[in-house]
């Protein structure tokens, strides 16, 4: 197994942990659940929300056999991730890789067990709307990988030391 490889496997790991572990301690530590809102910064609130759509609540009105439908196309999504893991070219390509597959696999098991994913992020400026979703720690990984598979493709290559934009223009 490459160095990237054991690279992503350990951020899917990491992220999955870290996920679980935060919506472990907000259904029961901190019993958001019965608490509803926990008021943290005046821009950053944690929400109890539980999503039965797909990222940001989408689909959220699809019927009982969502939970299912959408976990199965995230188990999907998550094995051509890992596919793709396998012929990562860069450490960074590697990560973010393995950070997407935690985070989907961190919602995943939120939706057999719970028929929904558990969401708690909540940032805000008062009654402006910065990003109008509450979200948790997967989603965040989610997120920040794509990003970094963005940032991975721009990047310079060895050979000509340019990256595609550079490229692009001659």
């Amino acid at each position: 197994m490459s160095g990237r490889v054991r690279l992503g496997l350990v951020a899917l790991l990491l992220v999955f942990l870290a996920d679980q572990g935060s919506k472990w301690w907000i259904l029961n530590a901190a019993d958001l659940p019965h608490r509803r809102v926990i008021p943290l910064l005046p821009v950053l609130d944690l929400t109890m929300v539980w999503n039965q759509g797909v990222t940001f609540g989408l689909l959220h009105a699809a019927g009982a056999f969502a939970p299912v439908l959408l976990a199965g196309v995230a188990l999907l999504v998550v094995a051509a991730l890992v596919l793709w893991l396998r012929r990562a070219e860069t450490l960074l390509a590697a990560g973010a890789l393995g950070a997407i597959a935690g985070g989907a696999l961190g919602n995943i098991l939120d939706r057999f067990r719970f028929g929904a994913v558990v969401d708690f992020i909540h940032v805000h400026a008062g009654a402006l709307e910065f990003f109008p979703w509450v979200f948790n720690l997967g989603d965040s990984a989610i997120v920040c990988g794509v990003g970094a598979l963005v940032l991975d493709g721009l990047l310079p290559r060895s050979g000509d030391g340019k990256g595609p934009l550079a490229r692009a223009r001659g």
